[in-house]
């Protein structure tokens, strides 16, 4: 028997832009649009009624913005996952986003597939890290890391140098070749980065970053 599809809630004031974003999710066959909202406070409201599995949240709206609605959903309903909608690749969005309870965001001028990936990784209960800051998020954890923060004792030097290297883009024979090691030793020290700080993904990574501090917006 298939799963049943995931319930999504878009809150935009753009009806162009809902319009959109439901002809898209409706034509997935895991997902459906139960509802609309045209501000951050109807989004509430419909949230707490109809309890979707994922609510698109457009970060700028009138009455409420989406960083407050989303405040207010999870003190409502701490199961509901929300995904945030802005116009523009800002790091300091994707923070103060996940302060309030939201599992990432996603950039309108992005590609079609991104939404549907946020979406889909939301509903697992999984952090979605934007591309444009993934890079900037690790690097961060990386300096506080090197300043000696109580909580990465664990990490050795050269596991540090590893992870700044995967911060900076470089793939695992490009990290292999610059500290001249095997692909199969940076693999391994990939393993224990994550292992160590009891992480599985770049997603728990930065849940955990932001959760200890280690990770602050400019």
């Amino acid at each position: 028997m298939a799963d049943p599809p995931i319930r999504i809630l878009i809150a935009d004031d753009h009806e162009i832009v809902r319009a959109g974003i439901r002809l898209l999710v409706n034509g997935q066959a895991d997902m459906e649009v139960i509802g609309e909202a045209r501000d951050g406070a109807e989004s509430v409201a419909l949230a707490v009624a109809t309890a979707p599995d994922v609510v698109l949240m457009d970060i700028s709206m009138p009455v409420m913005t989406g960083i407050e609605a989303t405040r207010a959903i999870k003190a409502s309903n701490g199961g509901i996952e929300i995904v945030g909608l802005t116009m523009h690749a800002d790091e300091r969005y994707f923070f103060e986003l996940l302060k309030a309870g939201a599992s990432g965001y996603v950039v309108k001028g992005g590609a079609p597939h991104e939404l549907l990936d946020a979406i889909r990784a939301a509903a697992r209960g999984h952090a979605y890290i934007h591309p444009s800051v993934a890079g900037r998020l690790i690097g961060d954890f990386v300096k506080r890391a090197e300043a000696g923060d109580a909580e990465l004792d664990g990490i050795t030097d050269r596991e540090r140098q590893v992870l700044e290297l995967i911060a900076r883009g470089l793939t695992g024979r490009e990290i292999a070749k610059q500290l001249e090691i095997s692909a199969n030793t940076v693999d391994r020290h990939r393993s224990n980065i994550m292992a160590k700080l009891d992480l599985h993904n770049k997603a728990e990574l930065v849940r955990y970053a932001i959760r200890k501090g280690l990770i602050e917006a400019d």
